[in-house]
């Protein structure tokens, strides 16, 4: 399941918490697709602010309405003791992967996050996904300490954030990481704006917050791009230009929660408060940018 496009869509949620019948739509329509893979509980998913129950109940509901599509399930949490909690459930849920990235109050050092992988990866019976997203977690991964936590025991995927964006940097970089872990250790582009550059470089696969709403527009640029046509790769992800400038301005979860509202597939507000979509002026603008990219679901 390591390969290809992994979709990661919205949890939408009411005032109540998370809207299951929405969320099984959202799953539905990636199954329909026939995405590679989807994950559950990601930061678009809105993990983080969900109790323990809440997130069991999505993780059974996202392997239920799957079909044949293997779903990855997050379980970050602040406390080991947590993380395997979590772990527990998703697998009893029937997960076929699991999704950890190092989430924290005090900041982490490296002994500290090599020690949360090594003590979930023992008591794991799928597969484990590291998630390396500094941006939200603010630990940096050293290409040193992946290659610790790759031998771990099940460890089957590192989700790298965004290479850099010459294209020869980007294969620099991927070889780079390549040659220190395992060879059956996928390397994974998240950083929707660069997927097409990240692939392009030599990751097997996109973990993608755009794929969780329209898989089918990510599905074309994930398989031009492991078809080898890395120009067609290029030119689909340079038309998506305007999105990812939003993404960058805004952040990927709020510009695709507006998205889905604005669209009818969720109901508004999606994201859990004190998290916000866009503001009217931002909205007519994405709308605008949709209506003229007719983006494929």
């Amino acid at each position: 399941m390591f390969s290809g496009l992994s979709a990661f869509p919205l949890t939408p949620m009411n005032a109540a918490g998370p809207d299951d019948v929405t969320f099984v739509r959202l799953i539905e329509n990636l199954a329909e697709a026939n995405v590679d893979s989807i994950g559950a509980l990601g930061s678009t998913g809105s993990y983080a602010y969900l109790n323990r129950a809440e997130r069991a109940r999505i993780a059974r509901l996202a392997v239920q309405h799957a079909g044949p599509v293997p779903v990855m399930v997050g379980i970050g949490a602040t406390s080991t003791r947590e993380v395997l909690h979590l772990a527990e459930d998703a697998q009893q849920a029937g997960a076929k992967a699991l999704l950890l990235a190092p989430v924290s109050y005090q900041p982490l050092n490296s002994e500290e996050v090599y020690e949360l992988y090594r003590n979930v990866s023992h008591e794991l019976s799928v597969p484990l996904c590291v998630y390396d997203n500094p941006r939200t977690t603010r630990f940096e991964f050293s290409d040193e300490l992946h290659a610790r936590i790759a031998r771990l025991p099940g460890v089957a995927s590192i989700k790298i954030p965004g290479v850099p964006a010459d294209p020869q940097a980007a294969k620099e970089r991927v070889e780079r990481l390549r040659k220190q872990i395992p060879s059956h250790v996928s390397i994974g582009i998240s950083g929707d704006p660069l997927a097409a550059t990240g692939l392009n470089a030599g990751c097997e696969l996109w973990y993608s917050v755009l794929g969780g709403l329209f898989p089918r527009t990510a599905l074309a640029l994930t398989r031009a791009a492991l078809a080898g046509d890395s120009e067609q790769a290029e030119q689909l992800s340079r038309e998506l230009t305007p999105l990812w400038e939003m993404f960058h301005q805004h952040g990927s979860a709020r510009v695709v929660a507006a998205a889905a509202e604005l669209l009818g597939h969720v109901e508004a507000p999606c994201l859990p408060a004190p998290l916000q979509a866009l503001n009217n002026t931002e909205r007519t603008t994405l709308a605008a940018l949709l209506d003229k990219l007719a983006l494929s679901r």
